[in-house]
C-alpha cells in the first residue's frame, strides 16, 4: 500500500467498505502511515535532530521523544513568523488551527497541511452511512444542525489562523460538496459563514422553524452549543414568529449574506406556520419543546461525553427523553481520531473506534485513576520504549493518547485519558474518560475533571424534584489559609426556603465523593478548608460564554471551562453574579 495515495473520498456504502478494510488491517495501515510520515518528514529540522535523515520506524520509536505542546511550540512559532514549513513537515503548512483553549488552558496553535482536510472529510463521510444502518428515512427530510464559524486572524507571515471547524466550513470540501439527501441542512451556507454568531444563530433557527415539518435530525458539535440554541430560541421566538408571519426578516439582521439567504426562504407571509410555532413556544413549560417544534426528528447529534455529559439531563428535559442522543465522532484540533459505530448507544456506553488511517497512534499506559503508571511525575520524560502501539493496547486498560501526524506533530501527547472498551475488527475501541490535566489542587490533592464531574453528578441528586443544576465550574481559592475548593453553580428552580439545608447537603455530598487524598487533607491534615458552593444568577454562564468568545474563543468549539484562574476576568464575572454562598458544615469521612 502506498500511503501517499490513500483515497479519502469514499461515501455511502463505499465508505463503510473502507471502514471494514482499514479496521481489519489496522496494523498494516498504521505501519504504512508511519512509513509515509517518515518518508515525507525525515529531512525536517525536527526529525533530523533525532534520526539524522533515517526513515526507519524502529529508529523513530527508539530516538524521537514523546512531547507536550511546549516542546513543539517554538517550531510552530518560527513557521508562523515566516520560516519554512520544512522545520517540521515535508509539505507546506497551509493554515494554523487554533484549539478551543477551554479544556487545557491557553489556546494552542496547530499546524495543518492541505490533505488534512481529506482525512477530516473521510471521517465526516462515515457518520451518516453508519447512522443509516440504525435509523431509516433520513434522506426524506432535512438536518437542523447549528454550525458556526469564528473570525480568523493570521500569523506574522500571513498564514490564516482558524478554528478547526471554521477551516472545514470555509473549505471546498464543505462549500463545493455534491448534494447529499442525507445531509440536506436547513441552514443556508451564508448563515453558517456569518461571523456574527448572534445573527448566524437567529437565521439558522429561523430556517429550522420554517422547515420544522421536514427536520429529521437536530444537533450541533457540542451539547452546550445546541442548548445555547434552545436558550436563544426562548428569548427570540416571538420575533422569529413575526418574521414568518409577515414574510420579512428582522432589521437586526444586517449581514448581506444572511439577508440574501433568508430572502429565499421568506418568500411570502405564512401566518399559519407562525401561529403553530407561537402556540408551542408560548406554553408555560418547555419540557419536550424539541419534539413539539420538530415532530419528525429522530435523534439529536452532539458530543455528550466527557465534560459534555452534564448536559444530558437538559437535553432529555427539552426532548422529554423521547429522542436518542447520538455522539458520532471523536476529534480535536491536532487531528481527527475515530467514530462511534453504534450511534444509538446510551451516552454512558459510547465508545469510539479509532481509524488507523488518520495518523499514527501510540499510547502511554496509565493507572486506573488517570495517573502515569510508570513511576514518573507529570513533567518527566516518558521513556520511548514504554509506549504501546494501536493494536497492542489491552482491554480494560487506561492510556493517554499520543499522535504523530503528517503535519509535523511527532509523538505528541494529546492529554486525553482513554479506556480500551473493545475492538472493531482489529482496531481498538476507546471510552473517553477525561483530560489528564488536573483541574483543582490546594495541597497534595489532585482532582481531575472526571472526579469533579462524578462528584457533582452524585451531589446534585440532592436537588431532585426541587431544582435543576444547569451549569457549573470550579476554582481553587488560595486567598486564605487553608485554601478551599469553590464551585459556581447555576441552579434553576431553587426555592429560597430550602436553600440553606439543600446546598449544605450538596457541599457534603461533593466532598464525600472526592478522592482519598482530598479527604485526608480535609479531615486529618486540615490543609484544605470546607468546600464552598456559590450560587449564581440565571444566565451567568451564558455571559461567561459571551466573555470567552469575545476574547477570541470559538463559538463552535466552546466548552465551559471546568476550572477558572484566580486572576481571570472569568472569575470576576462569576463572582459579580453570586446570589448566595454555602460551605460544607462538617468534615468528610476518612480513615487511614
Amino acid at each position: 500500500m502506498d500511503v501517499t495515495k490513500l483515497d479519502y473520498n469514499y461515501k455511502g456504502d463505499n465508505a463503510l467498505k473502507e471502514l471494514e478494510r482499514i479496521t481489519s488491517k489496522a496494523a498494516e495501515v498504521q505501519d504504512n502511515i508511519l512509513c509515509g510520515i517518515l518518508e515525507r518528514n525525515k529531512d525536517t529540522e525536527y526529525l533530523s535532530k533525532y534520526m539524522k535523515g533515517s526513515k526507519d520506524a524502529l529508529e523513530f520509536k527508539r530516538s524521537v521523544p514523546i512531547i507536550k505542546y511546549k516542546d513543539v511550540c517554538p517550531y510552530i512559532q518560527r513557521i508562523a513568523n515566516g520560516e519554512d514549513s520544512s522545520l517540521i513537515t515535508g509539505h507546506p503548512i497551509t493554515e494554523i488551527l487554533c484549539s478551543s483553549g477551554t479544556s487545557g488552558g491557553e489556546p494552542k496553535l496547530m499546524p495543518t497541511i492541505s490533505e488534512d482536510l481529506d482525512r477530516r472529510t473521510f471521517l465526516y463521510n462515515l457518520i451518516m452511512p453508519i447512522v443509516n444502518k440504525y435509523v431509516t428515512g433520513l434522506d426524506k427530510g432535512k438536518a437542523m444542525y447549528l454550525n458556526f464559524v469564528k473570525a480568523e486572524t493570521s500569523t506574522p507571515c500571513g498564514l490564516p489562523i482558524r478554528a478547526v471547524l471554521t477551516s472545514y466550513y470555509k473549505s471546498k470540501h464543505f462549500q463545493c460538496r455534491a448534494y447529499d439527501p442525507f445531509n440536506d441542512l436547513t441552514s443556508p451556507i451564508q448563515t453558517i459563514l456569518c461571523e456574527d454568531s448572534n445573527q448566524s444563530m437567529y437565521c439558522q433557527l429561523l430556517a429550522a422553524l420554517i422547515h420544522r415539518h421536514k427536520v429529521m435530525r437536530l444537533g450541533a458539535v457540542f451539547a452546550s452549543a445546541f442548548l445555547r440554541g434552545i436558550s436563544y430560541l426562548e428569548q427570540k421566538w416571538s420575533q422569529l414568529c413575526e418574521d414568518i408571519r409577515t414574510g420579512h426578516l428582522s432589521p437586526m439582521i444586517t449581514d448581506p449574506g444572511c439577508q440574501m439567504a433568508m430572502s429565499c426562504l421568506l418568500t411570502s407571509p405564512n401566518p399559519g406556520l407562525a401561529n403553530e410555532i407561537e402556540e408551542i413556544c408560548g406554553r408555560s413549560s418547555w419540557k419536550g419543546i424539541i419534539c413539539q417544534l420538530w415532530p419528525k426528528a429522530k435523534f439529536i447529534e452532539a458530543v455528550v461525553t466527557g465534560s459534555m455529559a452534564q448536559y444530558i439531563p437538559a437535553l432529555e428535559f427539552f426532548s422529554q427523553g423521547k429522542i436518542p442522543l447520538v455522539c458520532p465522532m471523536y476529534a480535536s484540533s491536532e487531528t481527527y481520531f475515530g467514530v462511534n459505530v453504534k450511534p444509538l448507544s446510551k451516552p454512558a456506553d459510547v465508545v469510539f473506534t479509532l481509524l488507523p488511517n488518520m495518523c499514527y497512534f501510540e499510547f502511554i499506559p496509565l493507572g486506573k485513576n488517570g495517573t502515569l503508571s510508570l513511576d514518573l511525575d507529570d513533567d518527566d520524560q516518558v521513556p520511548c520504549d514504554k509506549v504501546v502501539d494501536l493494536v497492542n493496547v489491552k482491554l480494560g486498560r487506561y492510556y493517554e493518547l499520543v499522535v504523530t501526524t503528517f503535519a509535523g506533530l511527532n509523538r505528541y501527547r494529546i492529554g486525553d485519558v482513554l479506556q480500551v472498551a473493545g475492538f472493531y475488527n482489529k482496531a481498538p475501541q476507546f471510552r473517553f474518560i477525561c483530560r489528564r490535566n488536573v483541574v483543582l489542587s490546594i495541597d497534595l490533592d489532585k482532582t481531575n475533571e472526571e472526579d469533579l464531574h462524578r462528584s457533582i453528578t452524585l451531589a446534585k441528586k440532592n436537588l431532585h424534584n426541587k431544582a435543576f443544576l444547569a451549569e457549573y465550574t470550579s476554582y481553587a481559592d488560595t486567598s486564605s489559609v487553608p485554601g478551599h475548593y469553590v464551585l459556581f453553580w447555576e441552579i434553576q428552580g431553587l426555592e429560597p426556603d430550602h436553600q440553606q439545608k439543600l446546598m449544605e447537603e450538596c457541599c457534603i455530598a461533593v466532598e464525600e465523593e472526592l478522592d482519598y487524598i482530598y479527604r485526608q487533607c480535609r479531615t486529618k491534615e486540615r490543609s484544605i478548608g470546607p468546600l464552598e458552593i456559590r450560587v449564581v444568577e440565571p444566565g451567568t454562564f451564558e455571559k461567561l460564554m459571551d466573555l470567552i468568545i469575545s476574547q477570541g474563543g470559538s463559538f463552535n468549539q466552546y466548552k465551559t471551562p471546568r476550572c477558572v484562574k484566580s486572576d481571570s476576568a472569568t472569575l470576576e464575572l462569576l463572582n459579580a453574579h453570586v446570589t448566595a454562598s454555602f460551605f460544607s458544615p462538617r468534615y468528610p469521612t476518612w480513615s487511614p
